[in-house]
């Protein structure tokens, strides 16, 4: 698999949704829950980048997790309805899924390759971030507690690279 857009991930609902279709858009891939201690920071701050930069075509793909202290354990609807109403921000939100483990789902075990983690490729924590290429690489890996608002020269220079 050469990128991102290889893999076809499930949405919200279930769907089958190809990242193909987000060729062309920068992402940060994020596995998100709902009751831990960075949900306030990063939900704000990921508003606050796509309020200025989705029209440049950034996109935050937002996928559940519940291993992580247990969490996230609400269903997606719950989940959408959370973020919707506390903080007016509907991320692009996927099914609930592992990144760790024997059921990692195929597009974490991607990220990983692509970009290994300090010491370990696991993913350590919620909200650890992942900035892909409008080309479906990866260009860097974030830390859990990297604040997304920390991210903007990154995302900056993504946006500005040509496909």
């Amino acid at each position: 698999m050469a990128s991102v857009h290889g893999i076809t991930v499930k949405n919200a609902q279930g769907e089958d949704t190809p990242l193909s279709n987000y060729q062309g858009k920068v992402l940060i891939i994020v596995n998100v829950a709902s009751q831990c201690g960075l949900t306030n920071s990063n939900y704000n701050q990921f508003k606050e980048l796509l309020d200025v930069y989705k029209k440049d075509g950034l996109e935050v793909l937002a996928f559940p997790c519940n291993q992580f202290g247990g969490q996230e354990p609400s269903c997606e609807i719950d989940i959408a309805a959370f973020v919707a109403d506390k903080f007016k921000f509907e991320p692009t939100l996927f099914q609930k899924i592992d990144v760790n483990g024997d059921n990692t789902a195929p597009l974490y075990k991607f990220l990983k390759q692509e970009k290994g983690g300090f010491l370990v490729d696991a993913i350590k924590w919620n909200f650890t971030k992942f900035l892909v290429g409008r080309d479906g690489h990866v260009i860097k890996r974030f830390s859990p507690t990297t604040e997304p608002k920390d991210m903007k020269k990154d995302i900056e220079a993504a946006l500005q690279a040509k496909l």
